[in-house]
């Protein structure tokens, strides 16, 4: 569905006219590319930020632009949260293994 009329018409924008962004999809896409780039705790503030505003511009009826912006920092804030919780997993084993290594080391010494 098109409108090749170029004056808008009904539901549509008229012609170079450019849609207000949501207010917080470049926040969204830019704590998404922090939190991937850095594996930092911004991650799930990308997620849920990029999330609402999704929605949001859902909600609005092509009253609001910037969808683009808003899913790609939901998509990096969900990506980096997955890669966060496997790094601090991670360590969370390596902790573990190291105080059974030095537990059952110092448990021999005695």
């Amino acid at each position: 569905m098109s409108n090749t009329t170029g004056d808008g018409g009904p539901g549509w924008p008229p012609q170079g006219y450019a849609l207000p962004e949501h207010p917080q999809a470049t926040t969204a896409m830019v704590l998404g590319i922090l939190g991937l780039a850095t594996c930092t705790v911004l991650s799930p503030f990308a997620w849920r930020i990029g999330k609402r505003a999704v929605s949001e511009i859902d909600a609005s009826n092509g009253q609001l632009g910037g969808r683009g912006a808003a899913q790609a920092g939901y998509v990096m804030g969900l990506v980096g949260t997955i890669l966060l919780g496997i790094v601090v997993g991670g360590l969370i084993l390596i902790l573990v293994v190291w105080i059974v290594i030095v537990s059952l080391v110092l448990g021999q010494g005695s």
